[in-house]
């Protein structure tokens, strides 16, 4: 075997040559189209160009009803709500919190924030709390545990 008897495994497409007059079929426009941006010589539109439209990109957040994918939901209670639902050493998670109807069941977890007064101990278990609600809890007597 010589090297010009090699051939090929696979087809090489044939390089398009445009713009060689009307015989070749890719003649005139060279396959641009008629008129507009696509059909100019320069620099190419940016990627999300829609012509002068505004963009999706930039209309998305206008539109009603906006969902943001994979946000979470989190319930949020203040330490003074804690102070009228629960009596002293009671433990107080999202499932006491929802069976009391205080919380959405749906949501992702449980962040406690410091406003009000908290004067009866507890035992909470939440996804976060606040630096001012866990100086409360804390002055209270109360424990955290974070989840």
């Amino acid at each position: 075997m010589k090297l010009q008897d090699l051939s090929r495994n696979t087809k090489r497409a044939k390089r398009k040559r445009v713009g060689r007059g009307m015989g070749s079929g890719m003649g005139k426009t060279a396959t641009r189209g008629h008129r507009g941006q696509g059909q100019r010589s320069g620099p190419e539109k940016k990627a999300g160009f829609e012509g002068g439209q505004m963009p999706l990109y930039r209309r998305l957040p206008k539109k009603k009803h906006f969902v943001i994918p994979y946000r979470s939901n989190w319930a949020i209670i203040n330490v003074g709500a804690l102070n009228r639902l629960f009596e002293a050493g009671s433990t107080v998670d999202f499932a006491a919190l929802a069976a009391k109807s205080v919380i959405d069941h749906r949501a992702d977890g449980v962040r406690i924030l410091g406003h009000g007064e908290l004067t009866v101990a507890l035992n909470i278990t939440a996804s976060y709390v606040t630096p001012s609600a866990k100086e409360k809890i804390e002055a209270a007597g109360g424990s955290i545990q974070l989840v």
